[in-house]
Order: structure tokens, then sequence, then C-alpha cells
């Protein structure tokens, strides 16, 4: 048996390298947006996301260790011996990514997950203190989805390895001043494709859920380029800068649809459904907003006689 206080924790977090490339990318940005009076910072805003970035340190490093010891003990029943070579780490790469695209995807796509991932599409501003106004939720259950990679054979601390540098690399992309970037947009997740990603305009909603490698929205059908402005934040903005009310205000929305509903596949249709959806038929999910754009859109380009 595993013991959390025992088991020696042979995994090296990349996050702490990064940290000091943070404070200065941001601090770099932080001064070119005020100097050209861009707006892209605002104080309250910056500070929630601060705020938020902080008290999840405490928790991410509780979910880790958590992880790490789960891993561990799905890793003792491993289907192939994977070693720790180059070719593996490429591999996993790929795997990792993969993971992370769909548990992106369902976050946006399932109501209860949406209660946690909105906290990160909450702000009316998109920089580079952005990536940091992560839910603190999703601690609970965010390594799950990763269990098929130790399975296989990958080792424990690879993948959680792997799991620090993807989202590393997600700092950069959240990006206001970096613009296209020629061939590489065909394939990687740039600043162009995360901005989509982030605004709340109808055609951009859902779109663009990749880590690091843009072809799996190519592949199953949710990419979009960026050719209108995005305008960032909700469909409906929240207005709160509390980190407490940022981090539950959806739960607290659901729960109050889930106890005003009556039938039991009802509640469970809150909970499980895309966000939008209402028992009444009154609210509207993304897919039907965005068909209704695409009516709309085709009505008037329809050639008159």
């Amino acid at each position: 048996m595993i013991n959390l206080f025992k088991e020696p924790f042979s995994f090296f977090d990349p996050t702490s390298v990064a940290i000091p490339f943070y404070v200065i990318f941001i601090c770099i940005e932080l001064y070119y947006s005020t100097k050209n009076r861009l707006h892209v910072y605002e104080k309250k805003d910056t500070k929630a996301n601060l705020s938020i970035a902080f008290s999840f340190l405490f928790f991410s490093v509780l979910g880790r260790c958590i992880a790490y010891v789960f891993f561990k003990k799905i890793y003792q029943y491993h289907l192939l011996e994977i070693p720790n070579s180059g070719w593996a780490w490429i591999a996993l790469l790929f795997a990792d990514d993969f993971t992370f695209y769909w548990y992106h995807r369902l976050h946006h796509q399932v109501r209860l997950f949406w209660a946690a991932h909105v906290v990160h599409h909450s702000s009316e501003k998109l920089n580079l203190t952005t990536p940091f106004r992560e839910p603190w939720s999703v601690i609970l259950y965010y390594h799950f989805f990763w269990t098929w990679l130790p399975l296989i054979g990958f080792k424990p601390s690879m993948v959680l390895t792997m799991i620090s540098i993807n989202l590393i690399y997600q700092f950069w992309i959240h990006s206001t001043f970096i613009r296209k970037l020629g061939f590489l947009e065909w394939f990687m997740n740039t600043p162009s494709h995360h901005r989509v990603h982030h605004a709340s305009n109808i055609k951009y909603l859902d779109k663009n859920n990749a880590g690091i490698f843009i072809i799996w929205d190519k592949l199953f059908g949710t990419f979009q380029k960026e050719d209108d402005k995005p305008i960032y934040g909700l469909t409906h903005n929240i207005k709160t800068y509390n980190p407490v009310t940022i981090n539950f205000h959806e739960y607290a929305a659901l729960w109050n649809d889930v106890k005003n509903t009556k039938t039991i596949s009802k509640k469970l249709s809150y909970l499980f459904y895309p966000p939008g959806w209402s028992a009444d038929g009154n609210g509207k999910t993304t897919k039907e907003l965005q068909k209704e754009i695409t009516q709309a859109t085709r009505i008037i380009n329809f050639p008159r006689p």
C-alpha cells in the first residue's frame, strides 16, 4: 500500500522553473500596455487573477501529491513497459495533449464541468495573468482524466511532468499582442487561436480547445480561425472581482436550477447537458445559438431575384 506521507515524490515540476519567467513577461506586457494606453490590464481584474492564483497554488500542490500516489497505484497494473526515453516523451507529449483536448472540450459541453471552468473565462480582459485564473474545484478531479496514461505504462513522474509542461506552454498563448505566426498556425495552438477560445462572440464559443497542438480541433470539428475582433468574457458577465464569487457563482446557479426542477431526469439534464440548456426551453446552448447565426447569415446572403 502506498502511503501519501512515506512515498518519495520523485517527479520534477517544471513550473518552479517557469515562475520567474511568468513574472518577467507579465511585467513586460503590463509596461507595454500601460505605455501605449492599450488597457489590456485592469487593476481589479489583475488583482482577482493573482488572488485566485495564490489560492490555487496550495490546492494544486496538494492535488499533484495525491495524483502521484494514485498514479503509482494504477501503474502497478500497467500494460506496457515504456522506458524513460526520447521517443516515449514524444509519444507522451501527444497523448497528454490529446487528453487535455477532451478534458477541456468536456468542460465546455457539460454544465457540471463548466461550473468549474467558467472561472477561467470570467474575465473581460485577456492578458498574461489570465491563465492563472483557474478554478479551485478542479483539483478534486483534474488528474482523473489522465489515469489511462500510467495504466498504459507511462511512469507517473513522466505523466505529471508532461501535464505541467502543457500548462506552461499555455501561458504565452494568452497574449493579446502577439499576432498570427505564419505556418505555425496550421498545427500549433497560438495566441490567435486562443483569443478565439476566450472570446464570447457566438461564432467563437467552444472553439479551439487544444493545449499545445491545434490539430485536435481541426480533426474533431472545433476549430475556428480568428477573423472578427474577439470580445472577451462570458455571454452574460458576472461583474465581480471577488475570488470566492468568481469560483462558485455557477455552482450556485446550477444548484438553483436543479433544486427548482421536480423530475430526476431534468435534474440530471441540468448537470450533464451543455450550458444554456433549460427545462422550460427558454435557454439556448452554444450549438443552438450558432445555428441561429448560420441561418440568419444564409438569409442575408441568399441571392435575390
